[in-house]
């Protein structure tokens, strides 16, 4: 009965004695592996702590906010339009179509100043004569708004602008159309409406080469995708995790909480 116990336990003791053999190989090839003080060990979780990412960041810092992982505003990225139509002030977004308004001015025969972000005092592109940029002559609000016409308020408002700077002139252009109210009003205060119907206009009036490269300056990169107003850079598609609905949010946050809505295609 001994002899065959012995018999059966023979390999299993094979085994131990192979296994045993390779810890200690390693434990000799790796020898840091054996002594990692308590400090160094904390040293590495705090490395792997700092290796997080600014959007998972952020998230952490918002607990009502997760990354859009899944790619929301992926799906419905819109194709590059090829030719001018409403269609293409429904794609793109309001940094995209203050470009093309302040190309229109200066193929128009000015010289134009902008910014690309940050407080304005309510002008998005100021207009010079070219035989003189000292001053400019008149200034240019837009508004990228679809489906919600402009109000008479918004138009008072580039009045106080234009008073402010001394101008008699000004212009306002949207991606809309203005409220009677507002019609009247820019009408009598020497300011220059220009609604969706009326940039088309402007645009179809222009050579077939100024027309694409109108074209190529509304579509350029990532045309479909907002800019922050206040940073400059592209948001990112975000998902409240309470509401479960998409929106975008500016990649800076915490340290910059702009959010826009996310339009359906």
């Amino acid at each position: 009965m001994l002899d065959r116990t012995l018999t059966v336990l023979q390999p299993l003791g094979w085994i131990l004695l192979i296994a045993g053999t390779g810890l200690l190989l390693v434990q000799w090839r790796f020898p840091t592996a054996r002594g990692l003080s308590r400090e160094t060990k904390q040293g590495v979780k705090q490395a792997a702590g700092s290796m997080l990412s600014t959007q998972q960041a952020a998230t952490a810092a918002n607990p009502d906010v997760r990354e859009d992982n899944a790619g929301i505003g992926e799906r419905a990225i819109p194709t590059a339009p090829t030719r001018w139509g409403r269609d293409v002030f429904e794609r793109i977004e309001w940094r995209r179509f203050e470009a093309v308004i302040e190309m229109l001015f200066a193929k128009a025969g000015f010289e134009t100043r902008s910014q690309s972000h940050g407080a304005d005092g309510g002008v998005d592109v100021w207009l010079y004569a070219r035989s003189d940029t000292r001053s400019p002559v008149s200034i240019v609000q837009c508004k990228h708004w679809v489906g919600k016409r402009i109000g008479v308020d918004k138009v008072r408002e580039l009045k106080g602008v234009m008073a402010s700077h001394a101008m008699t002139r000004g212009h306002f252009a949207t991606t809309s159309t203005f409220t009677p109210d507002a019609i009247e009003f820019a009408r009598q205060n020497g300011i220059h409406l220009l609604d969706i119907e009326g940039i088309l206009q402007l645009i179809d009036k222009r050579p077939q080469e100024d027309q694409a490269a109108l074209l190529a300056v509304a579509t350029e990169g990532e045309f479909w995708k907002p800019t922050c107003v206040n940073c400059g850079r592209k948001l990112v598609a975000r998902t409240g995790r309470s509401s479960g609905k998409p929106f975008w949010g500016c990649p800076s946050f915490p340290r910059c909480r702009t959010t826009m809505p996310m339009r359906t295609a």
